[in-house]
């Protein structure tokens, strides 16, 4: 039987900044919360790849799943006086490489998730794997706990493009994964990069179609970028020029469309109804509860709309969760703040937003920035309606450019 009790316990999160406040409007009225949902750091994975700039550090051994289970369950708890009577609509085990935890330890998180929190009985709950850290015995045992949808890191199906990357797993190891999510989950994605180095334009569309031989409801299409403070931006490999790349994007989503899938946000595409829902609730501006190492939070309150940040650091964590401070960082979000942030995500989705969403998400009027929208819309960015406000074409090729005209906003 999975315990839901900790061997150690945190305090409950305050509602007092921890870290750096941030003053900005003192007349929000929140009247609505808005969708809430959970998302679980698991920071370990087997070897970092050069191209991740996330909160993911490399195992080397075992990695410490009991101590780091009750660990989860300790920081939940000390959460919920901030969550109190919300559902909780989706839960996302993210890392780092979460299925390097044991179906039993996922098992036992989600009975906590139930028992702890209003975890709704039709919640999406996905986790992400690794196809070097699957097996069929693994997936069975997730999908027996509870997991009802797997994000499976593929990136390419080309050794060669695989070993460039430092992926952990090779072309074989990809399609056997991918046929596994297949037959143990309805509802499943494929994450592929282009742009990779030494990538053909024939060789990206080859990946998207050695990706669409699994049926796959969802997939996910990001282009390799090189970021700051990896190895790949000390020592950057030879990527595609930006031409090519721009045609490998182009390319893509012609064949995605053919094939029956919408590209509903930037580089996500989905059968009809299939889109991600967790990742949804944050394009909508919704709310969301991290827990784990390097998690963060964005918790609508009353009157304020609240940041935090978790231990980055595995050990850090640990070690402030028995100490009964799980919060690194806590800030609030300045009023004036809001319209922008709001707006980076929304814009990301094809659908847009509806007018409602964007004042019950802000609590402040539309009204605020109709000149902008009106300006973004005259020169082909945006289209508006009564009912939606939605990027075209034009403002989704060039949605940088769109969203800083409402960048000093912030």
């Amino acid at each position: 039987m999975a315990r839901t009790i900790p061997i150690f316990t945190a305090k409950p999160a305050s509602t007092a900044p921890q870290g750096h406040f941030l003053r900005g409007a003192t007349d929000l009225e929140f009247r609505v919360s808005p969708p809430l949902a959970l998302y679980v750091h698991v920071p370990w994975c087997v070897q970092k790849c050069p191209y991740c700039d996330f909160n993911s550090h490399e195992a080397n051994g075992a990695i410490p799943e009991r101590e780091y289970v009750d660990a989860l369950i300790a920081d939940l708890q000390s959460a919920l006086p901030l969550i109190w009577g919300r559902p909780v609509v989706s839960v996302f085990f993210g890392g780092g490489t979460p299925s390097l935890l044991s179906p039993a330890a996922v098992d036992e998180l989600i009975a906590a998730f139930r028992a702890l929190a209003m975890l709704s009985p039709e919640a999406e709950i996905t986790l992400e794997a690794n196809p070097g850290t699957v097996e069929a015995a693994k997936f069975a045992g997730f999908r027996a706990a509870g997991i009802n949808r797997v994000s499976l890191g593929i990136q390419s199906f080309n050794d060669d493009h695989l070993k460039a990357l430092g992926r952990i797993h090779g072309a074989d190891e990809a399609r056997r994964a991918a046929q596994l999510a297949g037959e143990h989950f309805e509802s499943f994605n494929l994450d592929l990069m282009y742009g990779l180095p030494g990538q053909t334009l024939a060789q990206a569309l080859s990946d998207v179609e050695m990706a669409l031989s699994f049926k796959p409801p969802h997939l996910s299409c990001y282009q390799l970028t090189l970021e700051p403070n990896t190895p790949f931006a000390a020592f950057p490999p030879e990527l595609p020029e930006g031409d090519t790349c721009a045609d490998m994007q182009e390319a893509i989503e012609a064949r995605l469309a053919a094939a029956g899938f919408a590209n509903y946000e930037t580089s996500a595409f989905a059968q009809t109804g299939k889109s991600c829902r967790h990742n949804l609730n944050y394009w909508h501006f919704g709310d969301y509860l991290g827990i784990g190492a390097g998690a963060h939070s964005k918790l609508t309150l009353h009157d304020r709309v609240l940041r935090q940040m978790r231990w980055k650091h595995p050990n850090a964590y640990l070690q402030n969760i028995r100490a009964g401070t799980p919060v690194q960082e806590e800030t609030r979000i300045a009023g004036t703040s809001l319209p922008f942030e709001f707006l980076m995500n929304a814009l990301r989705l094809a659908d847009g937003f509806p007018p409602a969403l964007y004042e019950s998400r802000t609590a402040q009027s539309l009204n605020g920035i109709l000149p902008r929208l009106r300006a973004a819309e005259a020169d082909g960015l945006l289209a508006i309606s009564p009912e939606r406000i939605a990027p075209t074409l034009r403002g989704r090729r060039f949605l940088n450019v769109l969203l800083e005209r409402f960048l000093d906003d912030a």
